[in-house]
């Protein structure tokens, strides 16, 4: 993997300067929300209702002429890791947010990934991008040896680890993407969540929707 930005589907020109600060800091959406909010004049921030367009566009420039840069990767206790998914679309299809939440065999958080998908996009896709999402971050940080995925998508299951054919149409650069990742972790399976089970990658796939719904008709 590398630090390229990752695929999305249409997004506004202002999600899609939110989208290159997320990149510039490898998807920590705690760490772009921060960086945006400390750029953005007075006490506005990013998701405030007071923060025009304007000044969030400004700042969004601001912080990438200056070249913003990873936070530091903190250690794992050994090469086994889980890796929690989800995707999230307003209208299905409407805008859309993958997350991803890394944690080490310990169950310590590791990372807390988020972006915006795309303004018109269903939610299969963005379950397709938080994977994606996940694993390529996963791989850029880390060398692992077991993964278990913690996804709630039967759809994406049903591909990855079935072996069915993807059933919506557009996902199949982000499904070949995924099985190549996978094929560098020596052992790696998934768990299905089912709706009572918690997982902590679902409000970070709504942060990036609600990115993904800025400057969208």
């Amino acid at each position: 993997m590398t630090d390229d930005r990752l695929p999305a589907e249409h997004l506004s020109p202002l999600a899609t300067l939110v989208d290159e600060v997320l990149a510039g800091v490898g998807y920590e959406m705690a760490a772009a929300t921060d960086a945006i909010d400390g750029a953005v004049p007075g006490y506005g921030g990013l998701f405030d209702p007071g923060t025009t367009s304007a000044e969030v566009r400004r700042a969004l420039e601001r912080l990438l002429a200056s070249g913003i840069a990873r936070p530091p990767v903190p250690e794992p206790a050994d090469g086994a890791f889980v890796l929690y998914v989800d995707g999230s679309s307003r209208g299905n299809p409407g805008p859309a947010g993958a997350g991803a939440v890394i944690v080490d065999a310990d169950g310590t958080d590791l990372a807390r990934l988020g972006r915006p998908v795309g303004s018109r996009t269903g939610n299969n896709t963005a379950e397709y991008a938080a994977l994606h999402l996940g694993l390529s971050e996963l791989l850029t940080r880390y060398e692992p040896t077991r993964l278990e995925v913690r996804i709630d998508s039967m759809a994406v299951i049903r591909d990855v680890w079935g072996g069915d054919d993807p059933t919506e149409p557009g996902v199949e650069g982000y499904s070949e993407a995924v099985a190549t990742a996978l094929s560098s972790v020596p052992d790696h399976r998934h768990t299905h969540l089912v709706d009572s089970d918690p997982n902590p990658a679902d409000a970070l796939a709504t942060v990036g929707a609600d990115i993904a719904a800025f400057g969208s008709a």
